[in-house]
């Protein structure tokens, strides 16, 4: 029965994309359309060439010199003890753990001449994933290069898929120690509120719905501490309605197409995917993407099928 539902689903959505409409504050809240800057320093010195040996004839020859090693070596902050990945290429390269003041060292040394594209994220305590990093580096041989400043933009939770209006719903994660958290929830009028993260770096808002519209909202945070600030983070979705829903703790979310995280895939999941039919994902979608769908950077009917299969409804 799910794969007939499905299948009329996405057929109706092909004809009549044209007229499918889903409200923009969706688009400008989770996925956003403005580019942000990771503010990295890169320092690297190349060793010169090394001067030709002389002519053959007797004598010894003399000692050689020792290269640079050509690597790159990435520092920043994290989340504290927090699990701390490099993907080169897409790949994962190294893995580190932050300290408990969150800051991350490592190096990835032996590489060829070239460019790369690296991305960085963090894991909370939890097992959340953050927002990765990926921007790209030209590797030069013998040249050392350190890209510092990265700042892991919080984590993000709720505890209610569903809150009702006029009652708080948490919003909650963890960020670096003692660091200043802003919370932006996205509705018709955006709202931003502040919290402070403990010696271990978990926040917790208790968020008033009350000026929320009924419907579906998403909520984002980002974190600064002595003079630096990170970007905003991998947003969260909640609906605002007439009663509150709380995911079972023993529930089993499905592993796949549930893109609003309320451990179901329904309508609400095939809005958000059919939102991105035939578009290129962009921001937080591509994460998504990525994580709970095909994984090929394109929504199409593959990713639908996979939400068939999962469909809980």
């Amino acid at each position: 029965m799910r794969y007939v539902l499905i299948t009329i689903l996405f057929f109706t959505l092909f004809l009549f994309e044209s007229i499918f409409f889903v409200p923009r504050i969706v688009e400008a809240a989770l996925f956003g359309s403005s580019q942000t800057t990771l503010s990295v320093t890169v320092n690297g010195e190349v060793e010169p060439e090394p001067e030709p040996p002389p002519p053959s004839g007797g004598g010894g020859g003399g000692g050689g010199g020792v290269s640079s090693p050509t690597g790159v070596t990435f520092s920043g902050r994290a989340y504290p003890l927090s699990r701390v990945t490099i993907l080169k290429d897409g790949q994962n390269a190294v893995t580190t753990i932050a300290g408990p003041d969150a800051k991350f060292n490592v190096s990835l040394a032996n590489l060829s001449t070239g460019n790369y594209t690296f991305s960085v994220y963090g894991e909370d305590k939890d097992g959340r994933r953050s927002e990765p990093f990926t921007f790209p580096v030209y590797v030069t041989s013998g040249a050392s290069t350190n890209i510092s400043g990265i700042f892991i933009a919080p984590t993000i939770a709720v505890d209610k898929s569903q809150v009702r209006r006029g009652d708080n719903i948490a919003i909650f994660g963890q960020s670096t120690p003692s660091g200043e958290i802003t919370i932006e929830v996205n509705s018709e009028t955006q709202h931003f509120v502040k919290a402070i993260a403990d010696g271990n770096g978990v926040y917790l808002f208790n968020f008033d719905s009350a000026p929320l519209e009924i419907g579906q909202h998403f909520a984002k945070s980002k974190a600064a501490t002595v003079g630096e600030v990170s970007v905003f983070g991998r947003p969260v979705v909640f609906a605002v309605g007439n009663k509150n829903i709380t995911p079972k703790e023993d529930q089993k979310c499905p592993l796949k197409a549930d893109l609003n995280r309320d451990c179901r895939v329904n309508l609400v999941d095939f809005s958000i995917a059919a939102f991105w039919y035939k578009r290129s994902p962009s921001g937080a979608f591509r994460l998504l993407e990525k994580d709970y769908l095909s994984g090929d950077g394109l929504v199409d009917l593959r990713d639908f099928s996979i939400m068939a299969y999962h469909w809980t409804g």
